[in-house]
């Protein structure tokens, strides 16, 4: 199909996309006429010794990448596609060659290397013809053979709604295995959206609607940007025509603005960089469609500026750092629009800083600043790495021999671990259905320097997944930016976050996991451990029901008024300065041997007993009561109130009274309150043969995986 078809799709006179504002045209490769291509592909072979016609636009886009590149397999490669097809034609009437050599040249300008743009020109001859992947192995080698057969499964896959998630799974293993079969899918998509006005409506809106929802979000984590950019315009002509149409109308009408704002801007900033002696290229890069769209929408009226930001191409990292400060220094930065993703990249190899300033007039100027390679990989992405299976650098190799493979961003690396990791195939594709969804991403920070690439709303949950893996299911909570947090904490772009691990290798998620779980890693982790673990998931609440009532035997009839309260300890031990003085142990407090006391004088002759730091005895003193003397007596049984806090996790309520237990605790009463925020307070009354044993019961409760403070109750005073 010819990329020169009708296509109501097509933004008329912007090409792929994009206007240039007046006075700041770059100079492009014109669009290709394919049906001269096509009618030149008709004609035949060309002599053994010259590159057919036909190529040599493609010929040119990968000089301009390559200089050095064999040309031979590409001639070849031609030659048998152009003979497998002849006689084949688009349904716009076309010849059929024309779109492998659109394809072809999509990737060439790019950047990709030769053996991709063999495999472009091949990529439907399995598929359409009778070429077999034999005879491309015999004729181009194993790795174009691969390359061919990646693409022609992917062509069978249905990526909608009703798509079969196994094969699905199947076809994207094989992507991750070598990006470059994707990097064909998605210049071939872009082609076939480019043609798409010859297809029916409802053709065009689904094709639309499944580019939008997988092949977009998948050239968004590749890189792809250039890709990612052309097909979201298409898209957005399609699925949303009056929208784009008056998109289209505002970009045209502000190209014919006699003034510029962004050229006066770029002016002033080329005029900086020369007085700072520092090298650089000053662009001006308009908006894409979608692009403005979405600044419409959050800005309501555009203003001249809003149709595009600066560029600043450099040649060194460091150059970039003083481009920033020259800029920030000679002109009126806009702090809050600064981001560095040089000194921390995007999950997709993405690599630039972010800034915004102030132009004469009052108008935000936002500025890209970045190296060439930098904006090679930014347009490219995987495309411009290279081949993965070529011999590195020596630069390139790890110490220990291990080639680099930089065709593998974190984002494609991650993808093969879920797939291998998912229990089913209908939980790996949800769980990329919903990763995909996913557009914009986090960085928080590890205590050691370290960092974690998140999607927004990621939570603690996700993040000790993303560290940890599988461990992560011995994860109790967390700090976040030195504060305890729950596992359910919402992280924010340059939280720091320490994980807080548990000692019992036999620890278990929650069911409860999943709603806070955002990335596939956690998602998939979780879920697969839940689906191994059928009878432990039952109770994957941590604390059942019952537990959340007080654990205690039948209390019988109440107490007299004068007898203390469930759960308050005894005053059978305490000497008092008051002869025939009645003694209470204070409940705000709960004292107990070998506490320093004191003891104030109360209504009816009794003397209640606090602890010495007590904020009751601030009240008292402040009151004018006297003090009593009081002190401990030689018998050392008691009862005391504590209160343990906990994260919420399986089996906590029985190590923790186990615990007691092994320490000669007698749990009187117990009550355990409902989970919240994954959080849970428990309240023991424990009876101690030995008041000395208190603080190592106290250890021994706080040594508990998951509980991460111990403490006396501390109730409001009611006995002053």
């Amino acid at each position: 199909m010819n990329a020169e078809a009708v296509n109501p799709a097509t933004p008329g006179p912007v090409t792929s996309g994009h206007v240039t504002p007046t006075g700041a045209r770059r100079k492009s490769r014109p669009r290709l006429d394919l049906r001269r291509l096509g009618r030149a592909a008709l004609l035949g072979p060309a002599a053994r010794d010259r590159l057919p016609d036909a190529i040599g636009h493609v010929v040119d886009a990968h000089r301009a990448h390559h200089p050095d590149a064999d040309l031979e397999p590409l001639r070849r490669a031609y030659l048998l596609a152009e003979s497998s097809h002849r006689g084949q034609m688009r349904k716009s009437g076309e010849p059929y060659i024309t779109h492998p050599l659109a394809v072809t040249l999509i990737l060439a300008e790019l950047g990709a290397e030769t053996t991709t743009l063999t495999a472009s020109l091949l990529h439907d001859t399995v598929e359409d013809t009778e070429v077999t992947l034999d005879q491309v192995g015999e004729k181009f080698g194993e790795e174009v053979r691969y390359l061919v057969d990646g693409v022609t499964k992917l062509e069978k896959v249905d990526y909608g709604a009703a798509a079969e998630p196994e094969t699905f799974r199947k076809m994207l293993v094989a992507t991750g295995n070598d990006v470059r079969v994707m990097s064909i899918k998605l210049a071939d998509r872009l082609h076939n959206m480019r043609t798409l006005g010859v297809m029916r409506p409802e053709k065009q809106e689904r094709i639309a609607k499944v580019t939008r929802d997988v092949l977009i979000p998948l050239a968004e984590r590749l890189g792809v940007q250039a890709l990612k950019t052309e097909l979201e315009d298409l898209v957005f002509a399609i699925l949303h025509p009056e929208e784009y149409e008056h998109t289209r109308e505002l970009i045209v009408r502000n190209a014919a603005r006699a003034d510029d704002p962004l050229a006066e801007v770029a002016d002033d900033v080329r005029k900086v960089l020369r007085e700072a002696d520092i090298t650089a290229e000053v662009l001006i890069r308009p908006r894409h469609f979608v692009s403005v769209h979405r600044v419409s929408r959050r800005r309501g009226a555009l203003r001249g500026a809003d149709f595009g930001r600066l560029l600043v191409l450099v040649n060194e990292d460091a150059d970039c750092y003083g481009v920033l400060g020259e800029l920030h220094t000679c002109m009126t930065p806009v702090v809050s629009e600064f981001k560095d993703f040089i000194a921390v990249p995007k999950f997709n190899l993405y690599q630039s800083l972010h800034t915004a300033v102030a132009g004469t007039d009052g108008q935000v100027v936002e500025v890209l600043i970045r190296t060439h390679q930098m904006h090679k990989v930014a347009e490219a992405g995987v495309v411009a790495l290279g081949n993965p299976y070529a011999a590195p650098p020596e630069e390139q190799s790890a110490s220990d021999g291990e080639r680099v493979d930089p065709t593998r961003p974190g984002w494609l690396s991650r993808l093969l671990d879920w797939q291998r990791a998912a229990p089913d195939p209908d939980t790996f594709w949800s769980t990329l259905r919903e990763d995909l969804a996913q557009d914009r991403e986090i960085t928080v920070f590890r205590p050691d320097g370290g960092t974690l690439g998140l999607p927004e709303g990621a939570t603690c949950v996700d993040a000790a997944y993303a560290q940890y893996g599988e461990d992560a299911h011995a994860c109790i909570g967390a700090r976040v930016n030195g504060r305890l947090a729950t596992l359910s904490t919402v992280l924010k772009d340059g939280d720091t976050v320490q994980l807080l691990m548990g000692q019992d290798a036999a620890s278990e998620p929650s069911r409860e996991w999943l709603e806070h779980a955002h990335t596939p890693a956690a998602r998939i982790a979780i879920q697969r451990w839940l689906t191994a673990h059928p009878a432990q998931d039952e109770a994957s609440g941590a604390v059942p029901e019952e537990a959340a009532r007080p654990l205690t035997d039948d209390p019988g009839p109440s107490p007299a008024p004068d007898a203390p309260a469930p759960g308050r300890p005894t005053a059978a031990q305490v000497l008092v300065d008051r002869a025939g003085a009645t003694v209470r142990l204070a409940g705000c407090c709960t004292p107990v041997p070998p506490d320093e006391v004191t003891g104030f004088a109360v209504r009816g002759g009794a003397v209640t007993v606090h602890r010495v730091e007590c904020a009751g005895v601030a009240r008292m003193k402040s009151a004018g009561r006297a003090e009593v003397g009081v002190r401990w007596g030689e018998g050392a049984e008691c009862r005391v109130t504590l209160v343990a806090e906990s994260f919420v996790r399986p089996h906590l309520l029985a190590d923790l009274t186990e615990a007691m237990a092994l320490e000669g605790a007698e749990i009187v009463s117990a009550t355990v309150e409902p989970p919240d925020r994954q959080q849970v307070r428990h309240t023991y009354t424990v009876q101690l043969p030995d008041a000395a044993h208190l603080p190592t019961l106290m250890r021994a409760m706080r040594n508990v995986a998951g509980v991460y403070d111990v403490s006396r109750a501390q109730r409001q005073a009611s006995d002053a």
